[in-house]
């Protein structure tokens, strides 16, 4: 977990994680290659110098121009590059490219941060040859200091240098996106449809700021699939519901969460149309990568030590049941319990009792499990006396699963978080320096 140094990611810790009984998930395979996995896309990144020794810069292009979907912070206060993609998703422009630096966020920098984020669509424009409408933009770390920008210029001019579509290039592009994480976030699958393999493929960033309604994450997806707009934009919508905004490390949303998603149509397949046979097998595949990303995302949360996925079940209405595992999920005294190895099942309930959902405290079952056992702490709202030692060997381990059944509702909904840490504190008490 975090702070053990860069590395890639613990795919043995993600695995029992991933539910494996969904019906299309025999037409897709999991496959190596990240976010140049699908065709047509290559990637160069860099060490520009925004960040002392490490990678930093990273520029993402099309071969050919991409339908593109987004999905942005909900906070009021946002960076620069989060207006300027906005108005890019918003007017359904096709698009070329994507830079990213890390280690920077220009955010709250004025009229020189909009002028800066121009610059840098203007200048991977310029090398590509298509118009800087064409290139999205996106900034993650310190807030409200002005871009380096003779850095990041140069950065710029390294990254397209070295473009390639090589699974080597894919692990640089996100290492460079990094900042407080501890390892790189990446995914791809593929699947049929009419008889071509279509891929989807990912990277994503993020450590600490992470709450529902989006998070300081960062998560790029390209797919080599043919997409209208529209409809790629209502599959990330759903999406982000029961992934992005189904997980919580602190409580903090931050001013540059952005999710992009680029469809290039390279596999040269069918056209996914809503409502298909083939849009079912993309939409399964496609919720999958955003899934895994999130996961992950929590499995490196700032100075985490456990990985905890709620499950509620039985609620009036997945509405309900999202605001229960939401809440659950969120909560300081939740975290801390689970730091402390302590079954506190009191602190889920009354965490369920403010998050503004209908269900009946009599009817509640709660119980924990992990590899070293499963325990029920309370069965139709009455306490079940349990075994404390048992309890504590299974919040010892890393992966905590937490089962709630509110009532015989169809409403179901996962969340996923971790602990809360001293190390969280150490963290962030010093994240400037």
């Amino acid at each position: 977990m975090n702070g053990q140094g860069w590395k890639s990611f613990p795919h043995s810790l993600c695995e029992p994680l991933t539910r494996k009984t969904r019906e299309g998930e025999e037409k897709m395979k999991q496959i190596d290659g990240g976010i140049t996995a699908p065709k047509g896309f290559t990637v160069g990144s860099c060490a520009a110098g925004i960040k002392k020794r490490k990678k930093d810069m990273t520029v993402l292009a099309s071969a050919t121009p991409a339908t593109v979907a987004g999905a942005f912070t909900t906070n009021v206060v946002k960076a620069a590059p989060v207006v300027w993609d906005q108005q890019i998703v918003e007017e359904r422009l096709p698009v070329h490219a994507l830079v990213v630096n890390s280690g920077n966020a220009n955010a709250c920098t004025g009229k020189q941060g909009e002028a800066d984020v121009q610059a840098m669509a203007e200048r991977v424009a310029k090398h590509l040859a298509v118009s800087s409408s064409q290139v999205l933009v996106c900034s993650t770390g310190v807030i409200g200091v002005p871009l380096p920008m003779d850095t990041v210029l140069s950065g710029i001019d390294t990254c397209v240098s070295q473009m390639d579509s090589s699974a080597e290039s894919a692990q640089s592009a996100a290492e460079a996106i990094l900042t407080t994480d501890t390892f790189t976030k990446t995914v791809a699958v593929e699947i049929e449809v009419g008889g071509k393999t279509v891929r989807i493929g990912g990277m994503a960033k993020g450590s600490g700021m992470i709450h529902p309604d989006m998070a300081t994450m960062l998560s790029f997806i390209t797919t080599d699939a043919t997409i209208g707009a529209d409809h790629l934009q209502r599959l990330l919508g759903k999406s982000v519901q029961d992934s992005y905004n189904m997980i919580s490390v602190d409580g903090d949303t931050s001013t540059n969460d952005t999710v992009l998603v680029f469809a290039n149509g390279a596999a040269d397949a069918p056209a996914i149309e809503a409502g298909t046979a083939a849009d079912a097998v993309f939409t399964e595949a496609f919720q999958f990568v955003h899934t895994e990303l999130a996961k992950q995302i929590v499995l490196d949360g700032e100075g985490a030590g456990k990985f905890i996925e709620v499950a509620v079940s039985g609620a009036t209405s997945k509405h309900d049941a999202r605001l229960m595992a939401r809440s659950i999920i969120s909560s300081s005294l939740v975290k801390t319990a689970f730091f402390g190895a302590d079954a506190n099942w009191g602190r889920v309930l009354c965490a369920m009792g403010y998050a503004k959902a209908q269900f009946d405290p009599s009817s509640v079952s709660i119980s924990y499990a992990s590899d070293s056992g499963m325990i029920v702490l309370i069965k139709d709202g009455v306490p079940i006396a349990f075994n404390e030692e048992l309890a504590k060997k299974i919040l010892l381990e890393k992966i905590i699963h937490v089962a709630v059944q509110v009532g015989d509702g169809a409403g179901e909904a996962t969340a996923w978080g971790c602990d809360l840490s001293y190390e969280y504190v150490r963290i962030n008490g010093d994240y400037r320096s």
